[in-house]
């Protein structure tokens, strides 16, 4: 990869660690005290929770009849993803060990703990969990097929990609039949070495040579 490249995606991973170390103070100084994979709040935040706190009638009144009849054919949209949800894991569980690279963890990816805080009822919690199902599949399917990509086809398109996968900043340049003969094994080698992480242990490996913390 271009030097000056590497030196912007180190810069953009310095900045993401910096972000994510504000955004650990900032629950710091919500009393929030994360535990693993519960959420305990403090008594004086529960409380004011409460006070904030819309009954679930009171809330369908409230609602617009936009989102009323909207709302069944959000909920229908569980059907495609609950299919896209086994199909991807169906095809990584399956194909990844042939190609030599390690499954992606799904568990990794789903995070539902809206469902602790006391100010929403329980029609938000059953919105917000249904969020969090959808954008933690996206983004379970966005790490399977890029590192599908980076297998098979790592070459990067001709036009500006719109929030690309974190594998694609280091994929072949456009054009550049030489590069991609020369590199497309040693990208395929930086996969199975996310296998070789994965199977040590400790934290989930990240995609080579991006801006992942």
């Amino acid at each position: 990869m271009n030097a000056k490249i590497q030196a912007l995606l180190d810069s953009i991973r310095e900045m993401e660690h910096e972000i994510e170390l504000e955004l650990q103070r900032r629950r710091a100084g919500l009393q929030a005290d994360f535990e693993a994979q519960r959420v305990r709040f403090e008594q004086e935040v529960l409380a004011q929770h409460q006070r904030f706190k819309m009954g679930v009638f009171k809330y369908l009144l409230s609602s617009d009849i936009k989102s009323l009849l909207s709302a069944p054919l959000i909920y229908a949209v569980i059907f495609p993803m609950l299919l896209l949800d086994l199909f991807v894991w169906v095809y990584q569980w399956v194909c990844f060990p042939l190609y030599g690279l390690a499954r992606v963890q799904r568990a990794d990816y789903f995070v539902f703990d809206r469902v602790h805080l006391g100010y929403l009822n329980l029609v938000e919690k059953i919105n917000c969990a249904y969020c969090s199902y959808g954008n933690g599949l996206m983004a379970y399917a966005r790490e399977v097929v890029g590192q599908t990509e980076q297998y098979w086809c790592p070459i990067k398109h001709a036009r500006k990609v719109l929030y690309a996968h974190p594998y694609y900043m280091g994929f072949v340049d456009f054009g550049d039949a030489q590069g991609y003969r020369e590199d497309l094994a040693r990208l395929r080698k930086q996969l199975a070495g996310l296998k070789d992480e994965a199977e040590q242990g400790g934290p989930p490996p990240q995609p080579p040579g991006t801006g992942a913390v």
